[in-house]
């Protein structure tokens, strides 16, 4: 029995409320995961290399930039867009994690917050992918912190000069245009656009972080910024404060929801598929009591995270999405997910840690989605905030 022949996961019928067009591109997607991706997602995985061979035909599929419209950018619902990323994460989360930088936090920052000229000068480049972006925010010493923010960007004639560390940056080996968060000499947060196209940016040093047990077919990487210069119209013109990069983040957030629901429904189909060949004692594994409960287990945790996940898009849609929302939403899908991925695991036995059942890679995926854009505790404090009216961390 195939993965593709597993698919039982639509248990309350969602597929009823999507519109002939967000069908049509969650199909696109879908045959793109089935057909290019899967075949190669443990070969690149095993190997720690991004396939650099799918930009190509990911560009083809016409979904970079996401709910962007204008620009080259497809213009899609926010369901959509959270389509396309749930399909490449059952697929493979460093492919999926690649969209969400590329996509989700560089053309959708660039829409939000860039000037009418500087989006006229980075999305049509973006969304044909001739050029990849990097989103570089997170720094060695400031991950959930990452509002004390040390780089800094000082005026210097008609540049900007940027001096700092970044880390867990994706893409930020091969990216050609990065946008890097530094605080200037007022204090004020501002998103600075390195434009680096095919040549070499002095000061600019980015390396392959190594040893990753997570997403190993996505490069992310350390970034040295030493008198990096950039033009003064580089700066994004809408970003000023926190309360704007804050803005990119509730958008991203939404994505890695999408992602660990992904993930999740990933792990359920070759759980599934597994179960239903594999023989124990005479029979499949699937009709054991123990292999049925965790099975119907999981599928009610992937059915919570789909209403969920169609409810938040909807109210992106709408204009109505707030930061508590996506907080909410990625806490719930993070950890449904974590235990969806660890009991398609144990359906697995032994092999569940061989790439070929591909389950070992969602499991060991999973947790670094567990932690990017926010850990479940800050997740969790977040909607606390939104619940109580007081916050219980630093702000």
């Amino acid at each position: 029995m195939t993965i593709a022949e597993a698919r039982t996961t639509d248990f309350f019928h969602v597929d009823d409320l999507l519109t002939d067009e967000e069908r049509a591109i969650r199909d696109r997607v879908r045959a793109f995961v089935d057909e290019r991706l899967l075949p190669v997602a443990n070969h690149y995985w095993e190997r720690a290399e991004f396939p650099l061979e799918l930009v190509a035909p990911y560009a083809d599929l016409r979904v970079a930039g996401g709910s962007v419209r204008g620009y080259g950018c497809p213009g899609m619902s926010a369901v959509a867009e959270g389509l396309v990323t749930l399909e490449l994460a059952r697929g493979d989360g460093s492919f999926s994690t690649f969209n969400s930088v590329h996509s989700g936090l560089v053309m959708s920052t660039i829409a939000m917050l860039g000037s009418e000229v500087q989006k006229r000068r980075w999305l049509p480049d973006l969304a044909s992918c001739v050029k990849l972006g990097a989103f570089a925010l997170t720094e060695p010493d400031h991950g959930s912190d990452v509002v004390r923010l040390g780089t800094r960007a000082r005026r210097d004639g008609d540049s900007w000069v940027l001096d700092g560390a970044k880390r867990w940056i994706g893409n930020g080996t091969l990216a050609d245009v990065v946008i890097v968060w530094a605080r200037d000499d007022d204090g004020e947060i501002g998103g600075f656009v390195v434009d680096r196209r095919d040549e070499d940016v002095p000061g600019y040093q980015a390396s392959v972080i190594t040893g990753k047990t997570s997403n190993r077919g996505l490069w992310q990487a350390d970034i040295t910024l030493s008198g990096v210069r950039v033009p003064l119209d580089n700066r994004l013109a809408g970003a000023r404060t926190f309360a704007d990069t804050g803005r990119c983040l509730t958008k991203s957030r939404q994505a890695i929801a999408w992602e660990g629901l992904g993930h999740a429904v990933g792990a359920f189909e070759c759980a599934l598929a597994y179960a239903k060949t594999r023989e124990q004692f005479g029979r499949p594994i699937a009709a054991f009591q123990l292999v049925q409960d965790k099975l119907s287990t999981m599928l009610s945790e992937i059915t919570g995270m789909q209403l969920t996940c169609l409810r938040l898009a909807q109210l992106q849609d709408a204009g109505r999405v707030r930061l508590e929302h996506a907080a909410l939403a990625k806490l719930q899908t993070a950890s449904g997910a974590r235990r969806v991925c660890a009991m398609a695991r144990d359906i697995l036995g032994g092999n569940g840690i061989l790439l070929e059942h591909h389950v070992a890679r969602h499991h060991a995926d999973m947790e670094a989605v567990y932690t990017y854009e926010g850990t479940d505790t800050v997740q969790s404090l977040i909607v606390g905030r939104a619940i109580t009216g007081h916050a219980a961390f630093a702000s």
